[in-house]
């Protein structure tokens, strides 16, 4: 699927069907609606009499043989009110559309009115709804599987197109990373497991000039990595700790950024089983690797002039007479122990690891990503990703990251006093408290691994998997745009 600008007139280009995005209330348009009124010969009024169009958030109709158009058909995306719309609203109504019409047989789109909201991202913001809505996730299915006749979208603009297309450039290039998230992601167990999940990013370095280095079992014995190996022990497939090296500013001396994902490949809970329904869906608690092996492909793609190191632990958690057990005590690769009483807690004890490796590099900041405690789905639903952080700076550049990539969180507390829910009387902590702040109880584990390093970390627990309705289906690869943007800032 090709995406460009082309300079134009909405009302001449020759296309199989014109998108435009309609507002309920936007007095800016009179005009604009009035034209394409007459051009279709009142039929816009008499939709809007018989309530057939509304222009609210979503609302999609289609105008077919619009005879005064140089279009195929017209589409017509309700907007809701101008004063919300913004680079958000274009990203979720090129996804909803794209993914509407992209059954239809229509090999060429185009799309007018995209620089009413914000101009610097509206754009980028399009392409990267459009490419995503091209992921249906339907990858094992052996027949009626959803097809993608769009071959070109046009997005018509009326001045010099040099910005246009780098925007666009840059959106395809989110996009397609978050589409990747969202694939692997989706891929079960018995496709993805640690070997092949490193052997995936090695293919992908391999692509894209990426440095990678795999650990296996051996090596992270020699390292002392004893909480990835502890989760790991269950299982029949070996533990791979996937570190991944862009060098976009080698003769510099700055600090590296350092972004660490949850990589659990399967999680059942251990010999702290989960039930059958909670385990339905545990192929996706990779989703924090699988977001940042994503953000590091498009790092290397957009060339970004800073070093950056990418670090997934990857493990399966599953019972055996090999496996950890609750009260078994574990030396971590900081040397710190670890009392472990809840087995399916098994996603900060890799962390734990992965932290203080990343801590050894001396970086700048380090941002992990984790789909890590059900207390923070409680908490915030599955509209927001739980964010905690010891720096205010670090904190404030994130936000605003997610702020341009229109993905939503929202901070929540790591205050001292959770410090004594972890507290152990046999190890030096313990890897779970109470009943109550399950979030910030695991947050506060994650910090003792930090040791002062400027750190963010998303709990994107709720936020990994989406309802239909909500433009997506299935996984949603949150956090690959706000980790890209957070970055290249």
């Amino acid at each position: 699927m090709n995406i460009r600008p082309v300079k134009g007139t909405w009302d001449s280009i020759e296309c199989d069907a014109l998108m435009i995005p309609l507002f309920e209330d936007d007095n800016d348009q009179e005009e604009f609606t009035s034209t394409l009124d007459q051009k279709l010969d009142g039929l816009l009024s008499e939709l809007k009499s018989t309530e057939e169009w509304k222009a609210k958030v979503g609302h999609i109709s289609v105008i077919h043989r619009p005879h005064q158009l140089g279009a195929g058909r017209l589409i017509l995306l309700g907007a809701g009110k101008r004063k919300n719309y913004n680079a958000q609203s274009v990203r979720s109504l090129m996804m909803k559309a794209v993914g509407q019409v992209k059954g239809y047989n229509f090999k060429r789109l185009a799309v007018h009115g995209l620089s009413q909201a914000d101009p610097d991202l509206s754009f980028q913001a399009a392409a990267e709804g459009a490419v995503i809505a091209t992921y249906e996730g339907d990858d094992y299915k052996t027949k009626d599987r959803s097809p993608n006749f769009i071959e070109d979208i046009l997005f018509v603009v009326d001045e010099e197109t040099a910005g246009v297309e780098e925007a666009i450039k840059r959106g395809e290039i989110l996009g397609e990373a978050t589409n990747l998230a969202r694939r692997l992601i989706n891929e079960p167990g018995n496709r993805v497991n640690p070997s092949s999940l490193a052997q995936t990013a090695t293919e992908l370095a391999d692509k894209y000039n990426l440095e990678i280095e795999v650990l296996g079992e051996p090596e992270m014995e020699k390292r002392e990595m004893g909480a990835v190996l502890a989760v790991a022990r269950g299982s029949d497939e070996p533990a791979r700790f996937i570190v991944l090296r862009h060098r976009g500013a080698p003769e510099s001396d700055a600090k590296p950024i350092v972004l660490v994902g949850k990589g659990v490949t399967f999680d059942s809970g251990g010999l702290s089983l989960k039930s059958p329904k909670s385990m339905e869906g545990m192929k996706s608690d990779k989703a924090g690797g699988c977001v940042v092996l994503a953000a590091m492909q498009a790092i290397a793609q957009l060339q970004l002039k800073k070093n950056i190191v990418g670090l997934i632990p990857a493990v399966e958690n599953l019972p055996s007479g090999r496996a950890l057990r609750p009260g078994d005590v574990i030396r971590s690769m900081s040397g710190k122990t670890i009392e472990v009483l809840n087995t399916d807690a098994e996603g900060r004890l890799i962390l734990a690891d992965a932290l203080y490796f990343g801590r050894q590099l001396e970086p700048e900041y380090m941002v992990d990503v984790a789909t890590l405690t059900g207390a923070c789905v409680i908490a915030l639903g599955d509209l927001r990703a739980g964010l905690f952080s010891n720096n205010e700076e670090i904190c404030r550049k994130l936000l605003q990251a997610a702020e341009r990539s229109g993905e939503k969180f929202w901070r929540l507390p790591l205050d001292d006093e959770y410090r004594k829910e972890i507290e152990s009387s046999i190890a030096d902590i313990k890897n779970v408290g109470g009943r109550w702040g399950g979030a910030s109880i695991a947050a506060k584990f994650l910090e003792e691994f930090v040791e002062g390093v400027p750190w963010c970390h998303l709990d994107i627990a709720g936020v990994d998997l989406s309802k239909e309705n909500q433009g997506l289906k299935g996984p949603t690869g949150f956090g690959v745009r706000t980790l890209v943007e957070m970055v290249s800032s």
